[in-house]
């Protein structure tokens, strides 16, 4: 890999980079494909990546009517963990917690992946009995979970709200070692390149408006550049995806929403975890930049806005501050909405739905991000194969 001093990168930033070559083709569609991937976020791109890889599919498209990453893929606050409850969804973020584990090695592209753990922190009794059944399933299904108790919580989050005053006085909570951090953007970019790299075409700019259908199967998609022809079409394009099922006479019970996310100044290392308040539904971590990256619930008003509403703005900030009351002095540097798409039992949607060769992945809700190699790897074997893996067949 070729090194660069600083003084080189500056001169390339003022030459416009003419001297880079492209992470990935800027392709124009070819009027026939293997397989299309409509959605050029996270699991639009891993999809492309794992029909060629796993699949040995070339002659592949990702269709994006913006940018590549420019939905939640790149708006959200980077978590990747698998610390749930039911077998189901165990198994498949855990899928997802496997591939990260491996994804810089595997698209040779550092994705920046910080396996800090996470902290789930409880503060009713109550509470700590729902954390120890969740630890105890964790622990039953496989997949590295502990019960913590108040004192080494407190030890690892050495700042957290403990004064007599305290309205949540933290009593433990659950602990995952190898949850953590990735850099989302990173994500994206390592798995355009590493897709293109095996001939995906990726286009950007390229809006589908027509899903074509002949004799009960898909043929291919209409779009603003043309007529583009596939047998196999995949839809992984979030909250888009009901508007786009439509086309084909399928209703979604999907909701989009704003889930809105902060940054602070930078300041030194105060925080080595990743830290969710049960009390508050705050949750938060601190970048390599010394950023505090945190957000909260969701803003329960049906949108596709990337932005959110002041109120839910409020309840994260008091929130954060009712953890962390040593925080109040520092400056939100800045904010974000990313649109969630999200089904009435928080599950994703994944399989073939209408016509023959149409599949879906979709209805992530606030888990997209951190599901994003296993969404790629489970659509990629269901569009290939035209069959489930046992991950993905509960969904």
């Amino acid at each position: 890999m070729k090194r660069y001093s600083a003084l080189s990168l500056a001169a390339e930033g003022l030459r416009g980079h003419r001297g880079w070559k492209p992470a990935w083709r800027k392709a124009r569609p070819a009027p026939e494909y293997d397989a299309i991937v409509v959605g050029g976020g996270g699991h639009g791109l891993a999809t492309a990546y794992y029909l060629a890889r796993n699949h040995g599919l070339r002659r592949v498209a990702v269709l994006e009517k913006g940018w590549i990453g420019g939905g939640n893929t790149g708006r959200n606050t980077t978590v990747v963990r698998s610390n749930y409850f039911y077998p189901e969804s165990v198994a498949l973020y855990d899928l997802a917690l496997r591939l990260y584990e491996g994804l810089s090695k595997d698209l040779n592209f550092n994705v920046m992946l910080s396996q800090r753990g996470m902290l789930i922190a409880a503060h009713t009794p109550m509470q700590m009995e729902i954390c120890a059944r969740i630890a105890n399933a964790m622990q039953l299904n496989g997949v590295d979970g502990a019960l913590m108790g108040a004192e080494e919580a407190l030890r690892r989050a050495p700042l957290l709200n403990r004064g007599p005053g305290a309205r949540h006085a933290c009593m433990g909570g659950i602990w995952q070692p190898r949850a953590g951090i990735a850099r989302h953007d990173a994500v994206a970019w390592g798995y355009a390149r590493a897709a293109s790299s095996l001939g995906v075409d990726i286009v950007e700019n390229c809006a589908v408006t027509d899903l074509l259908i002949e004799a009960g199967r898909v043929t291919g998609v209409g779009t603003d550049q043309g007529t583009i022809r596939a047998a196999r079409v995949g839809l992984a394009s979030a909250g888009a995806t009901p508007g786009l099922a439509a086309l084909a006479g399928v209703r979604l019970p999907v909701l989009t929403y704003a889930l809105q996310a902060f940054v602070s100044e930078p300041v030194k290392p105060i925080l080595d975890t990743v830290l969710l308040y049960l009390g508050t539904g705050t949750y938060v971590s601190q970048s390599d930049k010394g950023e505090l990256v945190f957000g909260g619930g969701l803003d329960r008003v049906p949108t596709h806005g990337q932005r959110g509403n002041l109120p839910m703005q409020e309840t994260v900030l008091s929130g954060l501050l009712e953890m962390f009351p040593a925080f109040a002095q520092l400056k939100l540097l800045r904010q974000w909405g990313g649109v969630v798409d999200v089904v009435p039992d928080s599950s994703p949607v994944i399989g073939p739905t209408g016509p023959e060769g149409l599949f879906l992945n979709c209805g992530w809700g606030t888990g997209g991000f951190k599901a994003i190699p296993a969404g790629g790897w489970l659509l990629a074997h269901l569009m290939a194969t035209g069959r489930h893996h046992e991950i993905s067949r509960p969904f």
